[in-house]
């Protein structure tokens, strides 16, 4: 059975995971639909989430009296991360196929410039980027099943992370 702290810890601060990525979504849709071809907006929503995590496992560790083994750091952890990405990918999925469906089609194609910008800056051959923006064309990385998938894959980088957190936050053992 789960401790009540760490489900009560790892659902709180997952939703606030998921909300602090909602509106960070609501703000680059309201702002520029470019933002999301931005190298730093991806890197500030990782900060924005690590730093989450990071006063969620030390208000853990504290509320547990220093007592925090490896398994309930992670398990505190993959809670606040598994709400987190549901919250962000159920906003997502309503932002993109029920609110506004055009905009995937706008930022697929934004996409697309800039994968192929990216391309030819590494100097990739004509034929090779060609490829690469009709296997693009084809795909909708916005359509439902596509977020949900991305949800699943976002959900094992996050255990990793998990792994590494649980591992700095669990309490050290002492042996005498």
């Amino acid at each position: 059975m789960i401790n009540e702290v760490i489900k009560k810890n790892g659902i709180n601060y997952g939703v606030m995971i998921g909300i602090a990525s909602a509106l960070v979504t609501a703000s680059i849709y309201a702002v520029d639909l470019n933002l999301f071809t931005s190298w730093w907006v991806g890197i500030l929503g990782l900060v924005i989430n690590l730093t989450i995590c990071i006063v969620l496992l030390s208000k853990t560790k504290k509320e547990l009296n220093g007592i925090f083994t490896f398994k309930d750091a992670f398990t505190t952890y993959f809670i606040a991360a598994v709400m987190g990405i549901l919250i962000s990918t159920t906003f997502n999925i309503l932002l993109f196929n029920v609110i506004d469906p055009a905009a995937k089609d706008t930022l697929n194609e934004l996409i697309i410039k800039y994968t192929a910008g990216m391309m030819q800056k590494f100097g990739s051959p004509v034929a090779v980027i060609n490829e690469t923006i009709a296997k693009m064309k084809q795909s909708n990385p916005y359509s439902t099943i596509e977020l949900i998938k991305g949800s699943v894959f976002a959900i094992v980088i996050s255990s990793i992370f998990g792994l590494i957190f649980a591992a700095f936050f669990k309490s050290k053992t002492t042996q005498e």
